[in-house]
């Protein structure tokens, strides 16, 4: 019997690395693809051409093939337009999230299946089960890596054609199997920003498409405190980038973002980490993706992330009629966010997630006299 062909996403990256080392090793046929996802706009870091040579690199050491496939306008038309058209609307999308829909779970996987593979690889820190016929996605055994949140959207199908050779490793143990492989990439620094966008002033680069349009930012009481570039550059929570000098009456403490007015165009801010204007208890969601192809009732206790690497959080879920959540949390949440992402678990086991739509965080009333208690 001839061994399996599978295809591995080589990011340029130490994890991608390994996870090729540890199939051929593995007595698999490998085959390494380089995806360009975004056309480089030689902005910021974006590091596009360092990451591909490492890739090649990495091949070449490891006596493998290296293919290159160009996602750029579908990761325009399928993830891009979607971020855009959120932060347009006031919300914070997640687009690493669709993006492993969209371009890693699917043009990649076809791209893959081009090749006669029968799987696809990458260096996600994650690990599939399969139990009973069905694939379950589990966290990894890395916590502190593990990179499921991200993956909630994959079905079935996409699950079953893929390998995720890093689930049982320790981040510090990835690293060791590259040193001593001599891997070119084993001392390189993890890749952090937007999905395939790289690292750069979110900011200035946010601009490109969505142009200044400044505005009052107030209090909730209605003063007046400072001014702002955009509503939409900000999320809920958000400390960073405010310039907010002294306030007469106001103590020395730090400022957050606690809601946005977007037909007005205020951004509105408080003090305290642990402002009441942040908290929340209950979620609704937008239409839920579950991993098994159905939730597991129509009503039902689990654990919920509303960020990545969020520590658990106890929750009642309610499935409605037309397939959205009610999520109500055993404790007061800070700055759950509509445009991101609710993933459920159950223990290790992913059940799959939904796109945050609204809370009942308190509401700033257009007339600035409504106060978080009433």
């Amino acid at each position: 019997m001839s061994p399996p062909r599978i295809v591995v996403g080589m990011s340029g990256g130490v994890d991608s690395s390994v996870a090729a080392l540890l199939l051929r090793d593995a007595g698999a046929e490998v085959i390494g693809l380089f995806m360009q996802n975004w056309a480089d706009d030689d902005a910021g870091d974006c590091r596009a051409e360092d990451d591909r040579r490492d890739a090649v690199a990495v091949c070449g050491m490891l006596g493998l093939p290296i293919r290159f496939r160009d996602f750029s306008r579908e990761y325009w038309d399928g993830v891009f337009r979607h971020f855009i058209d959120e932060y347009a609307a006031g919300r914070t999308p997640n687009p690493d999230v669709l993006c492993n829909r969209e371009i890693k779970f699917k043009h990649f996987l076809d791209a893959a299946r081009d090749l006669g593979a029968e799987a696809i690889a990458t260096g996600h820190y994650a690990r599939i089960a399969p139990v009973d016929g069905r694939h379950r996605l589990l966290r990894a055994k890395d916590r502190g890596k593990d990179q499921s949140y991200f993956l909630h959207q994959l079905g079935q199908a996409q699950l079953a054609a893929t390998r995720f050779p890093l689930g049982e490793l320790e981040k510090g143990e990835v690293r060791r199997i590259a040193a001593a492989a001599g891997l070119p990439t084993a001392a390189k620094k993890d890749s952090t920003g937007i999905c395939f966008i790289g690292e750069r002033d979110f900011r200035s680069f946010l601009a490109q498409y969505l142009p200044a349009r400044p505005g009052e930012m107030r209090t909730p009481d209605g003063i007046v405190v400072g001014t702002h570039p955009g509503v939409f550059y900000f999320t809920l929570g958000q400390r960073e980038g405010l310039h907010i000098g002294g306030v007469r009456g106001r103590p020395q403490a730090p400022w957050f973002v606690v809601g946005k007015d977007l037909e007005h165009n205020i951004l509105y801010v408080d003090q305290g980490h642990d402002s009441p204007w942040l908290q929340s208890t209950t979620l609704l969601s937008e239409t839920a993706h579950w991993i098994a192809g159905a939730p597991p009732a129509p009503r039902f206790a689990c654990t919920a992330q509303t960020r990545y690497r969020q520590a658990d959080e106890p929750c009642e879920v309610e499935v409605r009629d037309d397939g959205s959540l009610r999520v109500r949390f055993a404790r007061p949440q800070r700055a759950v966010t509509p445009g991101q992402s609710v993933v459920l678990y159950d223990g290790d086991a992913c059940l799959g997630g939904a796109v945050i739509a609204s809370t009942d965080a308190p509401r700033i009333a257009p007339d600035h006299a409504r106060s978080p208690a009433a």
